[in-house]
C-alpha cells in the first residue's frame, strides 16, 4: 500500500483512474496455473496496451476454481508484473467471510494497491440493506486496504444506489464496480461522486459515462486487452480523447472498432463466455490457455467461426 488507511479516498481520488482491465486466469491443459503466461499477458498488458489497473481473480479469472493458495499466488505475480506501470486490484470475494479477511490481509501485505469485494449471496433475505451494511463495515473494520464494492446480478440481487451512498461513508470503501442499469449508475453518481468512484464494466458505454458522467476510471472487464493490440489501441486512443475534451474525435475512433465488437460479442456462446475469450486471446498471440471445470471448451466449429470472424473484423494485429 502507498497510503495510510485515513488517506485511502484522497489516494484513490488522485490515483484511480484510467483504463483497467479484469484479467483472465491462463490454466494449462493439466489444469495448473500457467503462472509464465500470467505474468506474460500482464506485462503486455501494461507495456503495450497502456492498461492502468489489472483487476485480478475476479469472475473473469475463474477465482470459484481457484483454490485459496492459488488465488493468494495469483496476487503475488499481478503485483510482481505490474511493477510501477499499473496498479492492482485483487479480487477478495467469496461467501466466507474468513476467507475474505484472509485474502484481503494477503493483498494487504503483498503490495496490492486496492481489493474488490462482490456484495455475497444471502439466502432467505428479502430486505437485505443491513446485512450489507455490517458485512461492509466488517471487512473495513479488519483491514487497512481500500475497498471497491462489487454489486452484479449474479448475487441474486442488486445493492441500491441509497444502500451504496451509505457504504460510501466507510473510511476505508472508495469505489465501486456497479454491474448494473445505467439509471442506478448515473443515480449513485450523483449522489455519492464526492466519496466514491463510480464506474462499471460496460465497454460500450464507456465513452459516453466519461462525456456526460465525468467518469475517469473504466473499472472493468476483458475489452482493454481482447480490443486492442500493440499496434491498434483505439481504446486508449478513444479515452483519451474523450479525457481531453475531443469528444467528437473520440466517438469517431470508438465507431471504428464497431467490427470488432461484433467479431467478439456475435462469436461468443452464450455458455462459454471464458473459454471464447481465452481462444481470442490466442489469436492476438496473448496467452488464453484452458477453462477449468466445470466450464466448457470451445468445439472446432466455435473455434473456426471465431477466428474467421476475427480476421475480418479490422483488429491490426502487426
Amino acid at each position: 500500500m502507498k497510503y495510510e488507511r485515513g488517506n485511502a479516498k484522497a489516494h484513490a481520488f488522485a490515483t484511480m483512474k484510467g483504463i483497467w482491465s479484469a484479467a483472465l486466469t491462463p490454466f494449462a491443459e493439466d489444469g495448473s496455473l500457467d503462472e509464465k503466461g500470467f505474468q506474460a499477458n500482464i506485462e503486455h498488458w501494461t507495456r503495450d496496451l497502456g492498461i492502468d489497473g489489472v483487476f485480478i481473480a475476479g469472475k473473469q479469472g475463474e477465482f470459484f476454481s481457484m483454490s485459496l493458495d492459488e488465488r493468494k499466488r495469483s496476487f503475488d505475480l499481478a503485483v510482481e508484473s505490474c511493477g510501477n506501470r499499473a496498479q492492482t486490484i485483487m479480487s477478495c470475494s467469496d461467501q466466507n467471510m474468513s476467507v475474505v479477511l484472509e485474502l484481503a490481509r494477503h493483498a494487504e501485505a503483498c503490495g496490492a494497491d486496492w481489493i474488490v469485494v462482490h456484495a455475497p449471496i444471502l439466502h432467505f433475505h428479502k430486505w437485505q440493506d443491513e446485512t450489507l451494511l455490517r458485512y461492509y463495515e466488517t471487512i473495513a473494520e479488519e483491514v487497512d486496504i481500500g475497498i471497491a464494492l462489487w454489486s452484479h446480478p449474479d448475487s441474486g440481487y442488486l445493492m441500491s444506489p441509497e444502500l451504496c451512498n451509505r457504504l460510501a461513508d466507510l473510511e476505508t470503501v472508495v469505489a465501486i464496480k456497479y454491474s448494473v442499469p445505467r439509471a442506478m449508475y448515473a443515480e449513485l453518481s450523483r449522489l455519492a461522486s464526492d466519496r466514491l468512484i463510480v464506474s462499471t464494466a460496460s465497454e460500450d458505454e464507456w465513452l459516453e459515462n466519461i462525456i456526460e458522467l465525468g467518469w475517469k476510471l473504466y473499472l472493468c472487464s476483458s475489452p482493454p486487452f481482447l480490443l486492442q493490440t500493440k499496434a491498434d489501441r483505439r481504446m486508449r486512443e478513444y479515452t483519451d480523447l474523450a479525457f481531453a475534451g475531443k469528444h467528437d474525435e473520440a466517438r469517431e475512433v470508438s465507431a471504428s472498432l464497431d467490427p470488432v465488437r461484433r467479431a467478439l460479442k456475435e462469436t461468443r456462446p452464450a455458455e462459454k463466455p471464458h473459454s471464447h475469450q481465452k481462444y481470442w486471446q490466442n489469436l492476438l498471440g496473448q496467452k488464453g490457455g484452458h477453462v477449468r471445470t466445470p466450464l466448457l471448451e470451445l468445439n472446432d466449429e466455435e473455434k473456426r467461426a471465431t477466428r474467421e470472424a476475427f480476421e475480418a473484423s479490422g483488429l491490426t494485429t502487426g
